[in-house]
């Protein structure tokens, strides 16, 4: 069982790694068939009921889902070395959902004219998800998406306790792989109405998930993330410290 679990985390890491592409490519409008843009486009009441629904559920399920509660609930049913990895492939049908439903709505709020504002945004939108890419790494990217409680377990070791750190990004952001994200979701030569209901509904997202976060990591980590959170701002550097 141990070896089989791994195998379930290593083939639900590489579907993740895929589908994180896929995302990047469907906020981006480019390389895949069905992006933030693309289809036929319904009422306009239609479509953002339908949109904002989908946002919603993923924004349950990536919550809701990382809660220690709901974790010591579903580890009764599931072993807890697989627990991550559960968490994972729910992100991932909640992103299979999101891009097959989503509906667009092709009103231009804005569009960049010039060609260098157009690189700029390119730029920044490269940069956006260059960054969450790397922030993934800064801690431990294979505990995060599942690979090394799987392989800890099969190979009869202890996981190591992980002492408090803030790493290249984390010395000027508490939430780097969220601003990275965010950069890439807003940073767009051609803003359409459909993609800022996206990148909106995103943002309010990453703001409420965030207050929860920061709740659970207080919990755990004590004095030194609420010391941490009074020197380091919450997204943008210097912005958002807590008092």
């Amino acid at each position: 069982m141990p070896a089989i679990r791994f195998g379930l985390a290593v083939v639900t890491y590489l579907a993740f790694f895929a589908t994180f592409l896929y995302l990047i490519a469907f906020v981006g409008g480019v390389f895949v068939p069905k992006t933030v843009d693309s289809g036929t486009a319904p009422a306009t009441a239609v479509a953002l009921v339908v949109n904002l629904a989908l946002i919603l559920l993923f924004g349950l399920q990536h919550s809701v889902m990382a809660r220690p509660g709901f974790k010591a609930v579903l580890t009764r049913s599931i072993h807890p070395s697989i627990e991550r990895t559960a968490y994972v492939f729910a992100t991932l049908v909640a992103l299979w959902i999101l891009f097959a439903y989503w509906q667009p709505m092709p009103r231009v709020i804005w569009q960049a004219e010039a060609e260098w504002a157009v690189m700029a945004l390119w730029a920044l939108f490269l940069i956006g998800w260059t960054i969450a890419f790397i922030s993934t790494w800064l801690l431990n990217h294979f505990e995060l998406f599942g690979l090394q409680q799987t392989w800890l377990h099969m190979t009869g070791r202890e996981a190591v306790l992980q002492k408090f750190r803030q790493p290249l990004f984390y010395k000027v952001s508490r939430h780097p792989l969220y601003l990275g994200m965010m950069i890439g979701i807003w940073a767009i030569p051609t803003m359409t109405l459909g993609h800022l209901v996206f990148a909106a509904g995103m943002t309010v997202y990453v703001l409420i998930a965030i207050r929860y976060e920061e709740r659970d990591l207080i919990t755990f980590l004590g004095d030194q993330y609420a010391e941490y959170r009074k020197r380091v701002g919450m997204l943008v550097p210097g912005i958002g410290k807590a008092k």
